[in-house]
């Protein structure tokens, strides 16, 4: 499918992302109210506090942080109020000047992938981001609505490669004559790439952990932008970021969200630790 005709021209997701990078640094704040957190922050968990959540976070991130990353499982969790929470969240963010990549991990086939692209991606979309994060399991070549509509709006795609979590390793290391899965997808994403966008940083990007204990990937060949999950919490660093991408740091989206929530609720406790963080990676 095209875009929405009435969505006017908006300037390539990697661009944006580029010109945020240059202006406050490459992290992402991950914005993850879990029920825990929600208590721990006096917050309560229940749609009313996560609409409490939302006005906290996003005056924080709009003076500290280029990127936010809410992940619409902890407001899906909350029903309808939690939906409509994630789509102020956003819109709201997006009005301060915030690139907001939501991590919705979707992906499926034919008129299911249609409609959740018509769901995400573009101008008329409910949900206005800038990126969303989508699995490829069904197959690459099933996500042409994500794909269309994604080039169309300047919006970008995040195919989930190689995840931060030590279950996925059986699947994304199994190996064909092609090689590895996670190798074959990020080949693939480079051949889309070179058809969108050629010459230039497409908007395909993938999701893809720094553990430098695993075999490095041809990441410079994607030609796309770099998810990077676990930075804190899950034990990656600013050095494992830096080491794993050295071939393309200025394609890199570090992530980080529970070890920056973990300085809440105070405002200025949450903008100090996004600040220092954002420090490390101001050199890559």
């Amino acid at each position: 499918m095209t875009e929405n005709s009435t969505d006017s021209p908006v300037e390539p997701f990697a661009a944006r992302f580029a010109a945020a990078r240059a202006a406050r640094g490459p992290l992402v704040w991950g914005l993850d109210p879990s029920g825990k957190l929600l208590e721990d922050w006096g917050l309560g968990d229940t749609p009313a506090g996560l609409d409490r959540f939302a006005d906290l976070v996003v005056p924080v991130a709009a003076g500290a942080i280029g990127l936010v990353k809410p992940q619409s499982a902890f407001y899906e969790r909350h029903g309808w109020r939690g939906l409509r929470t994630l789509a102020r969240l956003t819109g709201q963010a997006k009005e301060a000047g915030l690139l907001v990549i939501l991590d919705v991990k979707r992906g499926d086939v034919g008129s299911t992938n249609d409609a959740y692209a018509q769901a995400y991606l573009g101008k008329d979309a409910p949900f206005d981001v800038d990126a969303i994060t989508v699995h490829p399991y069904l197959g690459l070549g099933a996500m042409g609505a994500f794909v269309d509509r994604a080039h169309a709006s300047g919006r970008g795609l995040l195919v989930v490669t190689r995840s931060s979590n030590p279950e996925g390793r059986p699947i994304q290391a199994a190996r064909s004559e092609h090689g590895t899965v996670e190798e074959t997808v990020l080949r693939d994403i480079g051949r889309l790439n070179a058809e969108l966008a050629p010459g230039a940083v497409g908007p395909i990007g993938a999701v893809v952990a720094a553990s430098t204990q695993l075999p490095p990937l041809p990441l410079a060949e994607m030609n796309g932008l770099f998810l990077v999950p676990g930075v804190g919490a899950q034990g990656y660093t600013p050095a494992d970021v830096a080491a794993t991408f050295a071939a393309c740091p200025d394609r890199v989206m570090p992530s980080a969200s529970r070890s920056l929530l973990a300085a809440g609720p105070d405002p200025s406790r949450l903008r100090d630790a996004i600040t220092a963080m954002a420090a490390q990676f101001a050199a890559m």
